[in-house]
């Protein structure tokens, strides 16, 4: 068993590595859709890899649609040509980590939508969620506490709120990397945080509210201050 301490870089690395591997195997064996490829522990000992760096390859193939795994029987090649299949493949090898700005611009992009959303399909126990994690935020601020993780809780219930899964799997996806690097460039500072408890109460209101269009119009004053600091760092 292989026992193996990568830093991030490394990590994906060896990840694009197996990705490669994949895809030449899938193209060696000119395997179908719907054929099953080798189990996770043959694909370690073929790459020479662990087993956790396999299953975390073929999770992000899986994630854009080019695997399928399923409990208890393995893991298969998706409908897709193989044509397709390549031509996807060497896209999600270019990904780059996305940087500070770019994460900033999708999470306003994808707010403004899951906002508007969850004003209009908000339920009773969606409302509860989003006042527990509004009533965690302002505890902490007013506490003069780092509030952070509270900040980015209710938003990602104003996410689950949406009821669009699509938009809430992105949410999940990118928080942690936007924690990461608002404590990189010190974000969230105290000023922020204390404007932050009236622009999430706004927020909150609006969707208790059912107003969809005062929902975006509060969320996008809210994000303006993050978006200027965005650019001028």
């Amino acid at each position: 068993m292989k026992l193996e301490v990568l830093t991030k870089t490394e990590s994906q690395k060896v990840q694009n590595l197996i990705i490669i591997g994949i895809r030449d195997l899938i193209n060696y064996k000119n395997l179908e859709p719907g054929e099953k490829l080798p189990s996770e522990r043959m694909l370690s000992e073929k790459f020479n890899v662990s087993r956790s760096n396999v299953r975390e390859a073929i999770q992000k193939l899986e994630f854009y649609g080019l695997l399928k795994s399923i409990p208890q029987s393995g893991t298969f090649v998706a409908n897709i040509g193989v044509i397709a299949m390549n031509g996807m493949i060497e896209d999600i090898l270019r990904l780059d980590e996305p940087d500070f700005k770019s994460l900033v611009e999708t999470r306003i992009l994808l707010e403004l939508k899951t906002s508007r959303l969850a004003a209009l399909r908000r339920t009773e126990k969606d409302l509860v969620q989003l006042k527990e994690a509004l009533d965690a935020y302002n505890v902490k601020v007013l506490k003069g506490e780092d509030a952070m993780q509270e900040d980015l809780l209710f938003h990602l219930a104003i996410a689950k709120a949406s009821g669009n899964s699509t938009m809430n799997t992105f949410m999940l996806i990118i928080t942690p990397e936007i924690i990461t690097k608002f404590e990189k460039f010190h974000v969230c500072d105290e000023d922020l945080a204390q404007k932050g408890i009236k622009e999430h109460t706004d927020i909150y209101n609006a969707i208790v509210a059912k107003d969809p269009q005062l929902a975006k119009k509060c969320m996008k004053i809210h994000f303006k201050t993050l978006y200027q600091y965005c650019y001028n760092i």
